[in-house]
This record gives structure tokens, C-alpha cells and sequence, in this order.
């Protein structure tokens, strides 16, 4: 990437124009020197050491010291490295193991196909499916897409996240009236760094009870009916590719809490937003696909969550981010190790490194384009933001404090008195309100969206989480063994959180059929799980034992199971 910003500038250099690069990290002194050739250097055992380590590089690739690698593997990106196979002399240092840096953006491609129509169900992004009995099909995803050759798994994934947030890009870009894409001007830097990460806070510190949405008139809404899709530029398109890319990147190689989990969240938030229900427009109670319902009668029943595609983008775009960077342990556990992120953000660790990093990585000057289609305000920005940080912290599920204000927030608006009646709670901001909670509740619902969905998906997702536990345990990264309570502890998840959270979807009156199906499968996956569960941890272990003992064979041996297969 440096040397196509390079390129332009020596287009007259008459040979291939080549870089050594290498990095380490540390402590550094800086100064300027004085005297003919004065000029701003820094100095110290850091930079000698990869000064030293640069004249043993190779040509257009970057090489890392121990220390950074070190950094790099505790931020979970330990993909982004690979050992050089021989250790280097180095002087005044001796031999030292280095790394190559093998982390790069994929270069654009032209969009492949139009996912915008596909209608297909939510399951399994791309992956074969079993049989006739057991198969499902991505909720969203062509299946012309998924075989497009050439492409690899997290590239097919990071293509459909693309074309999703590109069509809700589309319908915000659209809702201002048509405004030719290349005439829109951003706000400026110093009023995204006020609502950045740079605006003196932490992402726990700007969580708010109460989202405060954009109301729409109802002679607007008639007007302007659906929002008019256009074309949002072929910048902020390759912009947009670019930045999820860099997403994708930067999930760690997690049995779980990976780009495919964030992908398959997305999926069922897509889901459950396309699916909102419609009982004043027709008067049946049932759910209609919401490009067909009139916004007049559904801003008023979604609590104007539809009526603004912004909204639904930033909850979208939460899904994409949510989990970037898991450590693949939770809070606790960071806070017993008291690693650098706990002592940063001390609650919800996880999820503000994620807003953090994807916003941070948003605000680059690389996204400008992109970031004029989001928003045009200052009061859009904010509110794209907020919706970004309530969205995100609404997957931690453990923090009591935040469960206690979840839980009172429910009460006042959607509990009902002792003669039955619902909530008396009324006004502006009790749609705010009722919005905020059911935005919260989409979310949660969606990122443990597989214990809602067939028993297939939810058995490979829930082996998926065991193998990421049950490796963290083995690698001495928690105090007990999961697999000695899994079983039990997957028939209190769902008695306890599963099924009451699939409750608060039909008692909100929202999702319509979407949210008994969600009920009726969590249901049927607890009942099948009490029968089956137990047999099934005891597949998990062997499974986890086998890969283990072929991971630690000599590669002679790898080479002679490959062959026997």
C-alpha cells in the first residue's frame, strides 16, 4: 500500500522501485541534531535494533521483532505474523527470532452480482450443506455469490457484508433527497474527533438510557415514501470494501468470536429489521417485507426505527464490528490478567476495543468518502455514534449494572400492570425509549442468534464455542474446565437467557412471526439438547483431543495422513 502512494511520486525512476522495511518496539528517545544536516531523528536500543534487523530483510516485505510480534499476538492477531524459518545474528544482540508480516487489504473487485434480491433463509454463509433434510440457505447471501472462483471464505463474507450495508448506504444517501454523491462535504475533523474516541471518554462512559432517533413528519414520510436508492459513487464503494476488509482482518482466528460469527449476526439483524412488522397498515398482525409497508403507518409501530435508514445502517454496521479483536476469553478473565485493555476500560473490556478500534480505523482520512454517506451533520454523526456504542455494549450480557438498567428500562416500557393493561408509558421519548430497547434486544437476540435457528446450526456453532473455551482452559486462560459443566450449563442458558430474550421479541410487538419462530426453535434446540447434550460434550472433547495430537506430530507425519486420506 506505501508503494502505490510511492509510485506517483518516482515515476521518472527508471527501475522497479523496491523497499526493505523492518519494526520493533519499545522505548525511544527523539530530537533534532544540530549542525548543516539538522533534522527531527529518534534514537535508542529500538530503533538500533531494527535498523539492524532492516539489512537483513527481503525486498517489499516488512519484518517484525520478538517484542512486536509479542504485541501483535496479544491483540489477537497473531494471523498477521509468520516465524522466519532461520534466526538471525544480529549485532550486539545476538540471535534473535523475527517474523514477517503477512497482513494486507485485498485489492477491490467489481461487485459480482446483486445481492439486494436474494431471499434465501438464515444459516450457513456459504458452507455445503449436509443433506436435502438438513440444508438451509443464508439469509441474503446469492448462491450464484458464494461460488464465485477465486474467492476465499472470509472474501465471499466480506463481499455480502458489502452489499448489504451498501444498499442501506444507498437508501440514507437517497432520504436526503438525491444530493449528487461527489458534491457532499463531510463535517469537519475537529467535530469527529469531539465524538470519537479522541472526545475525552470512554465508549462506557457515553452509553445513554435512551437513544434520541430522527422524527419524521407525516406528510415527509408520505412524500418521500421508501427512500429513492441511488448510486453512492464508486469511491465510497471501494472505500467501503476496503474498510470492511480491514475488519475482517483484524478478527482473530477464534473458534467463535469470528469475522463468520460477526457475519452470521449480521445476518439475523438483517433479518429481523427486513421482517418488522406491520399491524396497524393491514390489520392482520403479520409480517410484511418492510420495502412493501407503507412508512407512515410503520414509523409509528417500530417506534421509527424503519423510517430512518441511518438507524438501520448503524445497527447493521454494529453487528460487522462487534466482536473485532476478541481475545477469545471473556471480561473476566481480562481482568484477571490484568492485561492492558482491563486496565484501560476496567468494564465491558471487549466491547469498547472493538467500537474503538473500528472507529477509529472509520475515522482514517483513506474513509472520507465513505463517511460523507453515513452523515452530513453533526447531529447525524452524533447519532450514528450512539447507536454504534449501545448497540455493541448491549452484547455484553454479563455486566449486572448495565442487565439492572436493561431490566428497569423494559418495566416502564413494556410491562404490564396487574389488571393486565400495557404500559402507560407515552410521548417522544417513550418511543425513544421502547426504540432504544428493542434495538438492544435485536442485537442480543441476533448474536446468539444459532440457539434460535436449526438444530444443525446451532450444534456446529455451539461446538465452535466449546473448541474456543475448552482451548482457553487448556492454554491455562481459565480456572476451570468448561466441559465439566457445559452440559448443564447449555440448558441454563437457555431456561435463563435464550428463551426469556425470544419472549421479550413477541413481547414487544415488533418482529411479528419472525419472533415465534425464534421461541419455537429455542425451544425445540433445548429439548433436543437435554436428550442429546451430553453425548455430544463427550464428541467435542475427542474432537478437540484428535486435532491436538495432530498438531503436535512431526510434519513427516502430517505428510503420511495426507496421503493415507
Amino acid at each position: 500500500m506505501l508503494l502505490e502512494h510511492l509510485l506517483p511520486i518516482f515515476v521518472w525512476f527508471p527501475h522497479d522501485l523496491l523497499l526493505f522495511s523492518s519494526s520493533s518496539s519499545g522505548q525511544v528517545t527523539a530530537g533534532v541534531l544540530r549542525g548543516q544536516r539538522s533534522r527531527f531523528q529518534l534514537f535508542g536500543d529500538t530503533m538500533n535494533t531494527a535498523a539492524r534487523m532492516e539489512s537483513s530483510g527481503e525486498r517489499n516485505r516488512i519484518q517484525v521483532s520478538q517484542v512486536t510480534a509479542d504485541l501483535l499476538a496479544e491483540a489477537g492477531l497473531n494471523r498477521w505474523i509468520i516465524p522466519r524459518t532461520t534466526k538471525l545474528f544480529v549485532k550486539g544482540k545476538g540471535e534473535m527470532q523475527t517474523y514477517w508480516l503477512t497482513k494486507s487489504v485485498r485489492s477491490n473487485k467489481t461487485k459480482p452480482t446483486d445481492l439486494g434480491t436474494a431471499t434465501t433463509e438464515l444459516g450457513t454463509l456459504g458452507e455445503e450443506t449436509e443433506s436435502e433434510e438438513t440444508s438451509v440457505r443464508t439469509e441474503g447471501v446469492d448462491q450464484d455469490f458464494l461460488g464465485i472462483e477465486g474467492m476465499n471464505k472470509t472474501q465471499r463474507l466480506v463481499e455480502w457484508n458489502v452489499e448489504i450495508l451498501t444498499s442501506l448506504l444507498e437508501q440514507i444517501v437517497g432520504s436526503r433527497g438525491g444530493e449528487p454523491v461527489d458534491q457532499i462535504q463531510t463535517v469537519s475533523k475537529n467535530v469527529e474527533r469531539k465524538h470519537g474516541s479522541d472526545g475525552g471518554r470512554t465508549v462506557l462512559e457515553e452509553f445513554t438510557p435512551i437513544i434520541t432517533l430522527k422524527r419524521f413528519d407525516a406528510d415527509e414520510l408520505q412524500r418521500r415514501g421508501r427512500p429513492k436508492s441511488m448510486d453512492i459513487g464508486g469511491e465510497a464503494k471501494s472505500q467501503l470494501r476496503n474498510y470492511i476488509s480491514s475488519i475482517a482482518g483484524m478478527y482473530p482466528d477464534n473458534a467463535f468470536h469470528s469475522f463468520e460469527h460477526a457475519s452470521h449476526v449480521t445476518a439475523s439483524v438483517k433479518k429481523l429489521l427486513s421482517r418488522i412488522v406491520n399491524t396497524e397498515g393491514n390489520g392482520l398482525g403479520v409480517s410484511i417485507p418492510s420495502d412493501s409497508m407503507d412508512l407512515v403507518d410503520l414509523a409509528g409501530h417500530s417506534y421509527g426505527i424503519t423510517s430512518d435508514p441511518l438507524t438501520q445502517f448503524a445497527v447493521v454496521f454494529s453487528a460487522v464490528i462487534h466482536d473485532v479483536l476478541h481475545p477469545g476469553v471473556p471480561n473476566t478473565q481480562l481482568v484477571k490478567e490484568d492485561s492492558r485493555w482491563a486496565q484501560i476500560y476496567k468494564k465491558s473490556i471487549a466491547e469498547q476495543k472493538s467500537v474503538d478500534t473500528a472507529w477509529d480505523l472509520l475515522m482514517e482520512d483513506d474513509y472520507a468518502a465513505l463517511r460523507a454517506c453515513i452523515y452530513q451533520t453533526e447531529e447525524d454523526l452524533q447519532r450514528f455514534r450512539q447507536l454504534v456504542v449501545n448497540t455493541v455494549l448491549a452484547t455484553d450480557i454479563v455486566d449486572r449494572e448495565l442487565q439492572a438498567l436493561r431490566k428497569a428500562r423494559w418495566e416502564t416500557a413494556f410491562s404490564k400492570n396487574a389488571t393486565g393493561d400495557a404500559s402507560k408509558d407515552t410521548g417522544v421519548e417513550s418511543e425513544d425509549r421502547k426504540a432504544t430497547i428493542v434495538i438492544e434486544h435485536l442485537i442480543q437476540a441476533s448474536d446468539v442468534s444459532h440457539t434460535m435457528q436449526h438444530w444443525h446450526i446451532y450444534k456446529k456453532w455451539n461446538e465452535r464455542f466449546f473448541m474456543e473455551c475448552y482451548g482457553a482452559y487448556k492454554e491455562g486462560r481459565a480456572d476451570s474446565d468448561p466441559s465439566q459443566n457445559w452440559y448443564k450449563g447449555e440448558i441454563g442458558f437457555f431456561d435463563f437467557y435464550v428463551i426469556p430474550l425470544a419472549k421479550k421479541l413477541q413481547s414487544c410487538g415488533v418482529f411479528g412471526v419472525s419472533s415465534d419462530e425464534y421461541l419455537n426453535y429455542a425451544r425445540a434446540n433445548r429439548e433436543e439438547w437435554a436428550r442429546e447434550g451430553e453425548s455430544l460434550v463427550r464428541q467435542y472433547l475427542l474432537k478437540f483431543n484428535e486435532t491436538e495430537v495432530k498438531l503436535a506430530a512431526p510434519p513427516e507425519q502430517h505428510r503420511r495422513d495426507s496421503l493415507t486420506w
